[in-house]
Order: C-alpha cells, then structure tokens, then sequence
C-alpha cells in the first residue's frame, strides 16, 4: 500500500499547480477513495489535500525568494486560481504576506549555495499540523482573549 501511496504523492510533487481531487488521487493510486484518504494521512500524517498546500506554498516562497516574477503569476504559476486567495491563504500559513516575505528574503544575504538543497527545503517548508481555518479561528481566539 506505500508503495501505492508514494505514487500518487511523486504525482502531487511533479504537478503540484494541477487540481488533485481525492477521486484522481485515488484512481492513479488504484484503491477506493475513502480507503486513499485514511491511508495517506496515516503514513504522511497529513490529508492529501493538506499536504499539496504545503507543496505549493513551498513552492511559491522560492519564487518569491529566487525570482522577481509578479506575485500574480507565482499564484496562478502555483496553483492558485485568484490572487486574493492565493494571498490570504500564503499569510494565513505563514504568518506574512508574499510582498512582504519577497522583501524580507531578498534583503538578506544568503549563502544557500554551500546548504543542500534537500535541507533549504526542509527549513522553509510550512508547518500545517492543523487546517488553516482552525488556525484562523485559534488567532481570532486570541485576539478576543488580549482585548
């Protein structure tokens, strides 16, 4: 069954800017939907849809990082099928907008070359142990708590 799972998640990886509707994920996986859904967070500890966001929000803070492409383009480039969207959720994640998280990278001096790759990913990769809206609803919480 990993084995079937790593298929479908090397999928997700190569294409994550396409749509992967469980219903898709499952077929290239060949096993039934519900089945797909539990295994996947199972052996990955995240849903699969959870999971391509982390994807595409990586992926759009290295263009952000490495590119002065239009933010629009990133977004549509990543996924995303409005800037609005793109923005609220990117902030939502990490804490920042894409403007200003572009600003805050570029700034800085970086000696990424010396790392390996396989580490920058990692140390950049968003954090979504709980779904956005949860996290929203925790910050509004606390934003009630402080007043």
């Amino acid at each position: 069954m990993l084995r079937r799972l790593l298929r479908a998640k090397d999928r997700m990886d190569a294409a994550s800017h396409e749509e992967w509707p469980v219903e898709r994920l499952a077929s290239a996986s060949g096993v039934s939907e519900a089945h797909f859904a539990r295994s996947f967070k199972d052996a990955f500890g995240v849903p699969p849809h959870r999971y391509l966001l982390t994807r595409r929000i990586e992926r759009a803070k290295a263009l952000l990082r490495d590119t002065d492409t239009p933010i629009i383009d990133i977004a549509l480039e990543t996924g995303w099928q409005s800037l609005g969207t793109f923005g609220r959720v990117f902030k939502d994640i990490t804490g920042e907008s894409p403007t200003e998280l572009r600003a805050r990278e570029q700034a800085a001096q970086h000696a990424l070359d010396e790392v390996p790759h396989c580490y920058v990913s990692a140390a950049y990769r968003p954090n979504l142990t709980m779904a956005v809206s949860e996290k929203r609803r925790q910050d509004a919480a606390d934003k009630d708590d402080g007043d």
